[in-house]
Formats: C-alpha cells, sequence, structure tokens
C-alpha cells in the first residue's frame, strides 16, 4: 500500500445497535461492500484492535473532527471516515541472507528454513533472523500487516528445527492462515529421530503448558491445552534409535518435542528434552561408538517434511515437501553403519 486508502460510513446507512466507535466501525466495515473491496483490493483486513489503533492515531474522523477515544459514543453523528496510512517501516532492519524459496506470489512465501537460523529477532537474537531475511528478499512487496511492513509469521520453526513454512506478504494471507492453523486445515508432517523404538503406529494426546520448573520449557500439564501428535515409524536402527513420522493434529510450542520426551523416545539432538541413551549399557564396542557419535549430533533431529494447505487467497491445493537434509542424512548414515 503506497497512498493513504480513504473509507467514507454515513451511519444512517447502517443498522448497527452498537454506538460505541471502535464496536460501531468494525461491525459497519463487516456490512460495507464499498469498504470491504477498498480493503481487498489493498490485501487488508481491519480487526478491531487494528481499528482501535487507527482512533488512537487520529486516522479516523466523526463529521471532519479527530476521535482519539475507541470508547466515543457516536450518537447524533452522520458521516465516520477512516483514513488508513502508508504501512510503517519495520523495526528490525532487512539483510542479505541466503533463502531456499519453494514458492513465491503476491500474497505468500513457503520457504525450506535451515537449521541454525531464529525465526523472530529477539533480545539474545537481534539481527541475522528470518525475519530480517524476508524483509530484504521481499522488499516493496511487503505491502503491510497490523500497520507495518514486515512478514506475517504464522508458525515458527523452532531454531535448530529446518523444514518447510508459509510466511504471508499481505495482511489478508496473513489472516486468511491464521484462520487455517487455527481451524487446524492443513496437512503438517515432521520426520524425527529418536532414541529407542516406540510402536509403530500411534497417537498421543496430552495437554501442554508452561513448565511451572523451567519457563523455557513446556510440558504436560492437566491446565495446559489439548495436543495431539500421530506418529507413524518409518525406520528402525536397532537397538539404538529409529525414524518416525509426526502428524501434528494441533500446534502447541515444542509440541513434538515434549510428547516424543513424554513416551521415553526423545529426538536425538534435543538438549532441552531429551535423554540419551548411556553408552555403558552396551558391552560391544560398536555401539558405544555410535552413541558417541549420536551424542556429538549438535541439533535436535527434528525435520518439518510436508505442508499441505489451501491457498489463503485463490483457494487452491498446495503441496509442499522438503527432503531431509544433508546432516539428518549423515546421521542416518552413522546409525546404518555396520561395524
Amino acid at each position: 500500500m503506497i497512498n493513504p486508502i480513504k473509507i467514507s460510513l454515513f451511519i444512517k446507512d447502517f443498522d448497527i445497535p452498537n454506538d460505541r466507535l471502535d464496536s460501531w466501525v468494525t461491525e459497519a466495515i463487516k456490512a460495507s461492500n464499498f469498504a470491504k473491496q477498498e480493503l481487498n483490493d489493498s490485501n487488508l483486513f481491519l480487526s478491531r484492535s487494528r481499528i482501535k489503533k487507527l482512533i488512537e492515531g487520529k486516522n479516523i474522523k466523526i463529521d471532519g473532527l479527530e476521535v482519539k477515544d475507541p470508547s466515543f459514543k457516536i450518537k447524533n453523528s452522520e458521516l465516520i471516515t477512516i483514513q488508513i496510512p502508508p504501512a510503517d517501516n519495520p523495526i528490525p532492519l532487512p539483510e542479505k541472507i541466503d533463502l531456499e524459496i519453494l514458492y513465491e506470489d503476491q500474497y505468500i512465501i513457503i520457504l525450506n528454513k535451515q537449521a541454525g537460523i531464529v525465526v523472530h529477532p529477539a533480545p539474545g537474537s537481534p539481527n541475522g533472523t528470518l525475519v530480517n531475511a524476508l524483509l530484504y528478499h521481499c522488499g516493496k512487496s511487503l505491502e503491510g500487516i497490523g500497520g507495518v511492513k514486515r512478514p506475517g509469521i504464522v508458525h515458527r520453526l523452532d531454531k535448530n528445527t529446518s523444514g518447510v513454512m508459509v510466511v504471508a506478504k499481505t495482511e489478508t494471507a496473513h489472516v486468511n492462515l491464521c484462520k487455517t492453523f487455527s481451524n487446524h486445515d492443513l496437512d503438517r508432517r515432521y520426520n524425527a529421530i529418536v532414541w529407542g523404538q516406540p510402536s509403530n503406529i500411534g497417537i498421543i494426546e496430552k495437554p501442554i503448558g508452561r513448565s511451572t520448573f523451567n519457563r523455557k520449557k513446556m510440558a504436560i500439564s492437566l491446565k495446559g491445552k489439548v495436543a495431539r501428535t500421530k506418529w507413524k515409524v518409518l525406520d528402525v536402527y536397532a537397538p539404538l534409535a529409529s525414524l518416525i513420522e509426526c502428524k501434528l493434529e494441533t500446534g502447541k510450542t515444542h509440541q513434538i518435542r515434549v510428547h516424543l520426551s513424554d513416551m521415553g523416545h526423545s529426538v536425538i539432538g534435543d538438549d532441552l528434552y531429551g535423554k540419551s541413551l548411556s553408552e555403558n549399557k552396551y558391552r560391544d564396542s560398536s555401539y558405544k561408538e555410535k552413541i558417541r557419535s549420536i551424542k556429538s549430533f549438535n541439533r535436535q533431529a527434528l525435520h518439518a517434511t510436508k505442508l499441505s494447505l489451501n491457498h489463503p487467497i485463490t483457494k487452491k491445493y498446495i503441496d509442499f515437501i522438503s527432503p531431509l537434509p544433508k546432516d539428518i542424512i549423515q546421521l542416518i548414515d552413522i546409525l546404518k553403519k555396520k561395524y
């Protein structure tokens, strides 16, 4: 969005009982074909929270007068005008960082995230993140989300998890993708190499919440939110490890890692939830050597292999596969090695 967008709403044209400004505008926009078309043409979506910010920023006027209070009563008023300013420049700085792009159009970008890169800037990682890279790559094609020129991160992969993920480039795409993920109307699958050998197929349904002992961790908790993970064994590297596929039925933070750890088959290389086999368990020196090699794997052996969903704008079904990366293939070679 380059130029400000102006939307006029004549109060007499709408039968909306609530006369609080932010509530009234939210409902009027839903009912106004003109307003919806203007927003659709600009790939914008105005949530109630965004409307409140526009009011507080003096971007909404009543009968030509600026109003800063979202709770202002519009009784005896005639015309409400909304001016949506151009999106602000992002606070994170664009950085030229290589990205592996699987697909891109004006609405979304599908990429194959590498292990070791953080998705969002944070106090410990202010730069060098996926967001910094996307700001550089997308440039002017980012039209603004929530009033800021930024990519719309709908789901995250942990720093040391690799694989396929989708990012929104427009506000409308971001809103629709959020609904898709919230309603679980997609297929997300991961491959993981875990310690030991789980049963061939199964589902774990245990609620996950923030750990009461370590705020950086998640944990199985009766007070947590519903979490379901399906798994099936793809290959066995007896007796040490297995390659499994996990299908997310929900999407909680660290869900796969927490569930697999609770099963007693944590992801190899997971230094937060993992519990590795002891080399002292085996007398055979070849097993001891293998375990030492496996323990040197420097990230969790977890990779997002598949993402399938309906495109947030065109509604066309799209399906993306990310093969196992080189480091996980090398780990499998170690597990398969005969001494």
